[in-house]
C-alpha cells in the first residue's frame, strides 16, 4: 500500500490526505488546474537549488572556491535524484504497517513497496494530481535540503567525502524525518500533532543542525577568524537570494498540493514574512553596525523564508508579520553575536539562518495558528500546541545532531573529512576540480 499526503492536518490545520492502493481506482479525479500549478511549483523549487542556492553560496566564498560550491550543489542535485528514485521516495511515503497511535518501525521510516518507483504509472494519482508530479515535487525538497548543509563546511571538505556524507545523511536523517512528520496517521511526529506545513523541522532545522555538527567536526578554516574572508562576489549572492525568494513560492504554496485557498494564503504569508524579515535584519544591522549591507538584507530575506515555512499553511497575515520580525532579528544575532561567542566556523551561516530560523518559525507556529491572530485555529489552545512544537524541535535537534555526528565520525575514520592544508590554501577549485572560476 502506498500513501501520498498533502499538507498537515493537526490542530485545526487544513488537512488533505489521499490514499492510493495500486490496482484500485482513486476516489479523486485528475484536476488539470491543480496539476498545472504543481508542475510549476516543482520547477520553482528546483530553481531554488540550481541556480538559486548555488549562486547565493558561491558569491559568499572566496574566489578560489567559487566553482567548488557550484559543483557541490550541482552534484547533489544529480545524486539526490538517483537516491530518491531508488529508495528515497518509498522510504518517505510508503505507509505499509502504519496505524494511528501505534508506535513501530513504520512510524519512523516507510517500507520498500515503491523501490525504483515501482507502481508509479501514467495513470497513478496522488489526490488530484499525477503521482509522478507529487514524487518529483518531493524530490526537489530532497535535493535542496542536503544542499543547504554545503554552506556550513564550505571551503574545506573533500568532494568525495561530501558525496558519501550526503548520500548517507539523506537516507538516515532526511527521509525518516519526512516520514515521521508528513506520512500521515502512524507517523511519529504526525501523531504528536506537530504542525509543519512545508519543512521547518524536516528541511531547515534538520539541515541547520547537521551543518553545525559538520562545521564543528571539520574544524575552522585555515586562518579563521583572524584572517579576513569576505564574500568575493555579492552580486552573485543577491541574485541567488532573489531566485530563492521567487522559488520559495513553489516551496510553500506548492505544499498545499492544490491550486486553492490554502496555496493562495501560503503565498501571501510567505511574501509578508520574507519582506518583513529582510527589513528587520537591515534595520537591526543599521543600528548595530552603522550601515545596512547587501549581504545582510539578503540573509534577512532567507531567514524570513525559512521561518514562515512551517507556518505557511496555518497562519494569517498578522502572524506572518510577527514571524518575519522575529526571524530577522533572531537570525541576525545568531549569525553574529552567537557565532562569535561560541567560536564555531559555520562558513555561510547555515546554523544561524536555517536552524535558528526554523526553530523560530516552528515554535511561533504554535502561537500564530490560533484564530485570535488570524490563523486557521488550534483545537487545544496555544499552550498545548507550543508544547508539541517545542517537543518536535527538540526531537529533531537530538535525532539529526546525533546521527549526523556518527556519520561524520565514520567517514573521518575511513575517508577523511578535510582537504590538506596545501589544498585548502590553493583553493578547492584547483585542488579538487583542476579548474578556475575566473581566468585573468
Amino acid at each position: 500500500m502506498n500513501t501520498s499526503f498533502i499538507g498537515k492536518r493537526q490542530a485545526g490545520f487544513l488537512a488533505l490526505l489521499f490514499l492510493m492502493v495500486p490496482g484500485v481506482a482513486s476516489a479523486q479525479e485528475l484536476d488539470t488546474g491543480d496539476t498545472a500549478w504543481m508542475i510549476t511549483a516543482t520547477v520553482l523549487v528546483l530553481l531554488m537549488t540550481i541556480p538559486g542556492l548555488s549562486l547565493f553560496y558561491a558569491g559568499m566564498v572566496r574566489s578560489k572556491n567559487v566553482l567548488s560550491v557550484l559543483m557541490q550543489c550541482f552534484a547533489i542535485t544529480g545524486l539526490m535524484t538517483v537516491i530518491w528514485v531508488i529508495w528515497g521516495y518509498t522510504m518517505a511515503f510508503d505507509t505499509t504497517g502504519m496505524e494511528a497511535g501505534v508506535l513501530n518501525i513504520n512510524s519512523i521510516v516507510g517500507g520498500f513497496g515503491n523501490v525504483f518507483m515501482s507502481g508509479i504509472t501514467v495513470d497513478s494519482l496522488s489526490g488530484t494530481i499525477p503521482e509522478s508530479v507529487f514524487a518529483t515535487f518531493q524530490m526537489t525538497f530532497a535535493i535542496i535540503t542536503p544542499a543547504l548543509i554545503v554552506g556550513a563546511f564550505a571551503e574545506r571538505m573533500k568532494f568525495s567525502t561530501m558525496l558519501v556524507f550526503m548520500a548517507a545523511w539523506v537516507t538516515i536523517c532526511y527521509v525518516p524525518m519526512v516520514h515521521m512528520v508528513w506520512a500521515g496517521d502512524g507517523g511519529l511526529m504526525w501523531d504528536w500533532g506537530v504542525i509543519d506545513f512545508a519543512g521547518g523541522t524536516v528541511v531547515h532545522i534538520n539541515a541547520g543542525i547537521a551543518g553545525l555538527v559538520a562545521a564543528i567536526m571539520l574544524g575552522k578554516r585555515r586562518g579563521y577568524p583572524t584572517t579576513a574572508m569576505p564574500p568575493h562576489n555579492l552580486t552573485y549572492t543577491i541574485i541567488g537570494a532573489a531566485l530563492l525568494w521567487v522559488g520559495w513560492f513553489g516551496f510553500n504554496a506548492g505544499s498545499a498540493v492544490s491550486a486553492g485557498g490554502s496555496a493562495g494564503m501560503a503565498m501571501l504569508v510567505t511574501q509578508i514574512a520574507t519582506a518583513t524579515a529582510a527589513i528587520s535584519w537591515m534595520a537591526i544591522e543599521w543600528i548595530t553596525h552603522g550601515k545596512p549591507s547587501v549581504l545582510g538584507i539578503a540573509s534577512g530575506a532567507v531567514a524570513g523564508l525559512v521561518a514562515i515555512t512551517p507556518a505557511s499553511g496555518s497562519v494569517g497575515p498578522q502572524g506572518a508579520l510577527f514571524i518575519g520580525i522575529a526571524a530577522g532579528i533572531g537570525c541576525f544575532y545568531a549569525a553574529t553575536t552567537l557565532k562569535r561567542a561560541m567560536g564555531y566556523d559555520d562558513s555561510l551561516d547555515v546554523f544561524g539562518v536555517h536552524a535558528i530560523g526554523g526553530i523560530i518559525g516552528a515554535v511561533l507556529t504554535g502561537v500564530f495558528t490560533a484564530e485570535t491572530f488570524g490563523g486557521t485555529g488550534l483545537e487545544n489552545g496555544i499552550a498545548s500546541q507550543l508544547g508539541i512544537q517545542i517537543k518536535g524541535v527538540v526531537f529533531t535537534i537530538i535525532y539529526t545532531g546525533t546521527l549526523s555526528a556518527i556519520i561524520l565520525k565514520v567517514l573521518d575514520m575511513t575517508m577523511g573529512l578535510r582537504v590538506s592544508e596545501d589544498e585548502e590554501q590553493e583553493g578547492l577549485d584547483l585542488s579538487c576540480h583542476d579548474e578556475r572560476g575566473y581566468v585573468l
